[in-house]
């Protein structure tokens, strides 16, 4: 299989490039930025990353996971059971509730130009990043994965959440989080992604 993707590394991309090294497949990765000349005739919206798989073009990193492992029935559930439905439902919350606190915290950061900045929303985002990591713990079995015996998407996503949030210096974690968050990054695949 020809896959393309790309994005660099210190974005979404990390997510991709991480379950392509779990799986063991072939890519080659072009770490572009976004909004590039050449992302931009892929992507209208340049966005990275995008795959190229054969032919087609996939955007979206979540898009990508999920081709990724219903192709080759793994870190997923089946698509049309109830194991899937609650796999899908944890992984649009997790979109909902953590990546957009720290995806907007970067935004009013760097992301977007000084004058439409405000800094004053960090310390919410923050907040409520905490609060839904507290539900979290509530809610989940972080001592295997966190639908059980078996790593999917839904962990890709909480571990790449985590260490974006740890890079924009949200600071409150449950032990449970940092425990978890700790051995997922020790994983071979994930390593060889961070350290290239």
């Amino acid at each position: 299989m020809d896959i393309k993707i790309y994005g660099h590394k210190h974005s979404r991309a990390f997510r991709v490039l991480w379950m392509l090294e779990e799986l063991g497949m072939d890519y080659v990765s072009y770490p572009t930025q976004p909004h590039t000349e050449e992302l931009l005739k892929l992507s209208p919206f340049g966005k990275i990353p995008v795959a190229v798989v054969e032919s087609e073009v996939i955007t979206d990193s979540t898009a990508i996971l999920t081709y990724l492992a219903e192709s080759q029935s793994t870190f997923t559930f089946q698509a049309g059971t109830f194991a899937r439905a609650k796999q899908d439902s944890l992984t649009f919350m997790l979109l909902d509730e953590l990546e957009t606190c720290v995806w907007n915290a970067a935004k009013h950061s760097f992301v977007l130009p000084s004058d439409k900045r405000v800094n004053s929303l960090k310390p919410t985002l923050k907040w409520e990043f905490s609060q839904s990591l507290e539900k979290i713990v509530a809610h989940m079995n972080l001592e295997n994965f966190l639908l059980g015996e078996i790593m999917t998407i839904p962990d890709f996503i909480l571990t790449h959440c985590l260490d974006w949030s740890k890079a924009a210096k949200f600071k409150e974690f449950p032990e449970a989080i940092l425990n978890y968050h700790a051995r997922i990054v020790q994983r071979k695949a994930y390593r060889k992604v961070a350290n290239c």
